[in-house]
């Protein structure tokens, strides 16, 4: 979506008269992106879904509230991000163990998992992604999988792109490193 689109979508969801159709069309044109986003953050299909709605139910209440400062998918990648930790944080501290176990648990669940396609490689990939701190994380997902750009990555996480490369390079070697020794 061009900027000149997006601005026109904005406008039509910030005015009462049109809001309906165009919250369809953000939903129809960001759904899938920040499915897998929101995805590779909780692992689980079911969780993801409901993440997801959560966070067009978020962006619909919020959305008048938006001031452009940023692009609007930085806008709900961010929202997307955030409900996805705190949903994390909340898993981890109702089953009382830390996100580290939490997250190596929803690994080893992948297999159960209807959903999950991936192959041996792909679940060694994920059981190395699962090692890294948060951040990392988000950084290695958001640059590995979802291919965006550092610029786009500093938006939505509100960061440097200098700590980006660096937490990128990081996760990439630590990556390396499970992969060579698991």
């Amino acid at each position: 979506m061009n900027s000149k689109e997006e601005e026109h979508l904005l406008i039509s969801l910030q005015s009462d008269k049109d809001i309906n159709a165009a919250f369809t069309q953000l939903v129809r044109l960001y759904k899938q992106r920040l499915y897998w986003h929101i995805r590779n953050m909780v692992k689980n299909h079911d969780d993801a879904d409901d993440v997801l709605q959560n966070v067009f139910i978020k962006v619909y209440k919020s959305i008048k509230n938006f001031k452009g400062d940023s692009k609007l998918y930085s806008w709900l990648y961010r929202i997307a991000t955030n409900e996805s930790i705190t949903f994390l944080n909340q898993k981890a501290k109702k089953y009382n163990i830390s996100n580290e176990e939490l997250s190596q648990q929803l690994i080893q669940n992948l297999e159960a998992d209807i959903y999950y396609e991936g192959d041996e490689i792909q679940k060694k990939l994920q059981n190395a992604i699962a090692t890294l701190p948060q951040k990392q994380q988000l950084v290695f997902n958001m640059k590995y999988f979802q291919e965006l750009k550092y610029r786009e990555i500093s938006e939505i996480l509100e960061t440097s792109e200098g700590a980006l490369k660096a937490s990128y390079h990081l996760a990439t070697k630590k990556i390396e490193e499970f992969l060579k020794t698991n």
